[in-house]
């Protein structure tokens, strides 16, 4: 029992000491979009990640994404987020950590969402979920705005199936 004990809390501390680390992986990849920093940016992706945008046809593997934002990057056009919110869970044997976390960006309000897998002894962004807030005050005229664009995207991916 008392070995048990003694790695519940090792485990407890080492989920707590890598906090940090994934504080400043993901502080810094947001830092190095704002910076203009292609290679820093999507070197903290995992090669088989998944970034979803805020346009529902925003759902790319890591590859689409770089040559979507490569011009961007190139024309220093790049964007700025900071996290003013962040809440991080790692799992139980410290191989995955997922994250949600509010951000100020020049669309306002977003949200953040993802899961880090670590790799070689390093924390990798496998999968990150961008989304716009809607203040619930104002959601009937954000649907009016989007709903022929998104009717006619829901229609097309329907008549994929």
């Amino acid at each position: 029992m008392k070995y048990i004990s003694i790695l519940l809390l090792s485990l407890v501390f080492s989920a707590k000491a890598q906090k940090p680390e994934i504080e400043k992986l993901l502080n810094d990849w947001h830092k190095a979009a704002a910076d203009v920093k292609f290679d820093a940016y999507f070197g903290a992706f995992t090669k088989d990640a998944v970034y979803i945008g805020t346009d529902a046809a925003e759902n790319w593997k890591v590859d689409a994404f770089k040559a979507w934002a490569k011009p961007y990057f190139d024309k220093g056009t790049t964007w700025n987020f900071k996290a003013v919110e962040r809440n991080i869970f790692i799992s139980a044997d410290g191989k995955f950590a997922w994250f949600d976390e509010l951000l100020d960006t020049q669309m306002k309000l977003c949200r953040g969402s993802g899961v880090l897998r670590k790799e070689d002894g390093k924390w990798k962004i496998a999968h990150y979920v961008l989304s716009m807030t809607v203040p619930n005050d104002n959601l009937e005229e954000v649907v009016a705005a989007k709903q022929k664009i998104e009717d006619a995207y829901l229609q097309n991916v329907k008549s994929k199936k």
